[in-house]
C-alpha cells in the first residue's frame, strides 16, 4: 500500500505506547481505532490521551497544539475491544507488551482478519521482525516493518524503521513516510536475526553497562554518575533508581 492510500490506522494495544501513538497518528490527521481487551482499559487510554501530562489538552495550554484542533483531534479517535474491527484499516500497529509469543499470536490472527493490501508494524523496541511476523502469511510479510517509536510517543521525535529482506520497497517507503509526516525523525534500521534491540536501545545499553563498572570499580557513586551525564551530555534520564542500587541493574 501506498503513503497516500493510508486513511486508517489500527493502533492493538492501548497501554503507553499504543495509546501515545495513536494521539500522534490523529494529530497527523489519520482515522485511529485504538483496540484492547476490555472497556477499563480503553477509558484509561482515553483519559490519558486528553488529560495527562503529554496527552492534548496539556498540549494546547503550552502551545503545541492549537486549540481549534483539540476537537479534530478527538473526532479521529475511535476505541474498540473487537479484533475484528481493525478489517478496514490500512495500516496496523501493534503496540501489546513486549513478550514476542503474544506478538507472533496477535498477528497470526489479525493476518486472517485485516484486509491483504494492509501495513502491519511491529512497535517492538528489539525483537526481530521476521520473529515477528513468523506467522504471517508470506503475502503478508511483503508488507511487514518494524515501527518503535521512542517514548513517550507524543513528545519524542524519534521512530526506528525495521525492514527485513521480505518487506518490499513500497512498503518501507509507507512506513518511513507515515512516520515522517507524523512529525518524527526516522532512522533506518536492517533486521538482525540473533540480536535484541534496535539503535536506541542497544547503545543505551551499551552506555547502562559501562555506568554500572564505574560504580562497581569504586569511580563513582550511582548519584554522581547520573549527574555527570545528565548535566554534562544532557542524558534526560538517570541511569540508577532505587531498584538499580539495591542490585536490580
Amino acid at each position: 500500500m501506498k503513503l497516500d492510500e493510508v486513511r486508517k490506522i489500527g493502533i492493538v494495544g492501548g497501554g503507553v505506547m499504543g495509546g501515545g501513538i495513536g494521539q500522534v497518528m490523529a494529530i497527523a490527521g489519520y482515522q485511529v481505532l485504538i483496540r484492547d481487551l476490555t472497556p477499563e482499559i480503553l477509558a484509561r487510554t482515553r483519559e490519558t490521551i486528553l488529560e495527562t501530562r503529554f496527552g492534548l489538552k496539556r498540549a494546547v495550554e503550552i502551545g503545541k497544539l492549537p486549540a481549534g484542533q483539540l476537537e479534530p483531534v478527538v473526532a479521529n479517535l475511535f476505541f474498540t475491544t473487537d479484533l475484528r474491527d481493525l478489517r478496514d484499516c490500512d495500516f496496523i500497529i501493534e503496540a501489546v507488551p513486549e513478550r514476542l509469543e503474544l506478538k507472533q499470536a496477535v498477528f497470526a490472527e489479525l493476518d486472517g482478519i485485516v484486509k491483504p493490501e494492509a501495513v502491519f508494524t511491529s512497535n517492538t523496541s528489539g525483537f526481530v521482525i521476521q520473529d515477528v511476523a513468523r506467522d504471517v502469511s508470506e503475502a503478508r510479510k511483503a508488507l511487514f516493518a518494524g515501527m518503535h517509536f521512542a517514548s513517550p510517543a507524543p513528545v519524542m521525535k524519534m521512530c526506528e524503521v525495521v525492514y527485513t529482506p521480505q518487506t518490499s520497497p513500497e512498503t518501507v517507503e509507507t512506513v518511513r513516510g507515515l512516520a515522517e509526516r507524523a512529525g518524527k525523525v526516522v532512522s533506518m534500521v536492517r533486521d538482525t536475526p540473533g540480536t535484541y534491540g534496535f539503535i536506541l536501545n542497544r547503545v543505551f545499553a551499551a552506555a547502562r553497562r559501562e555506568a554500572q563498572k564505574i560504580v562497581e570499580d569504586g569511580i563513582a557513586t550511582p548519584e554522581d554518575v547520573d549527574k555527570a551525564m545528565m548535566n554534562g551530555r544532557n542524558w534526560p534520564s538517570a541511569f540508577f533508581n532505587d531498584r538499580a542500587r539495591s542490585g536490580w541493574l
